[in-house]
């Protein structure tokens, strides 16, 4: 795994200058050293580990009762052990849904998808968009030198913290597109 220069990382900024640039007219545009940050600055919960002789069942339990869309499985099921596969919410539809299999008697190893592709700690932002964009991922692992997990991005993670980089321009935003101002709510 490639470490990234403290030198190519952005200096840090006031907030409310750090992520746009000054264009002509007075107007701001999108600053890529955003997409420079370390993927560590993303918000991220611990992730779900299970090992790969597990039953599906109480994956999908585990992802129902705390709301994920992944569990990461490991050579040995505890955050020690080597990325081994991801179970997705996609996996569920296709590989136990849609094909009848009762979960229960499925393990993660046969369902799961096999040494996903994963970035290490130290990687931009940039590169978690490449790979939900580019390769249609909505998790994507992120691991240690080691091969062991460090947390899993989400795009839920992604979404919010863009949206904590730009509250005024997401946050403050009428009620409805296109409608200057909320319409009156009778007897409300």
């Amino acid at each position: 795994m490639t470490m990234i220069p403290d030198s190519d990382l952005p200096e840090p900024q006031r907030a409310d200058e750090a992520y746009f640039d000054k264009t002509v007219g007075g107007g701001r545009s999108f600053d890529g050293r955003l997409l420079r940050q370390r993927l560590t600055v993303l918000p991220n919960r611990s992730p779900l580990i299970f090992g790969p002789d597990d039953f599906v069942a109480p994956a999908m339990r585990a992802m129902q009762v705390e709301h994920r869309g992944c569990v990461l499985v490991t050579t040995d099921g505890t955050l020690n052990g080597r990325l081994a596969g991801i179970f997705t919410e996609r996996d569920v539809l296709n590989k136990i849904i849609g094909q009848g299999r009762n979960p229960a008697l499925v393990t993660l190893a046969e369902v799961m998808v096999a040494d996903p592709e994963a970035l290490p700690s130290d990687a931009p932002v940039a590169w978690v968009l490449n790979k939900m964009s580019v390769g249609g991922f909505r998790h994507v692992p992120v691991v240690d030198a080691e091969g062991r997990i460090v947390f899993v991005v989400s795009m839920r993670d992604v979404v919010q913290f863009l949206v904590e980089a730009f509250p005024n321009e997401v946050l403050n935003l009428p009620p409805e597109f296109g409608v200057a101002h909320a319409p009156s709510r009778d007897g409300a």
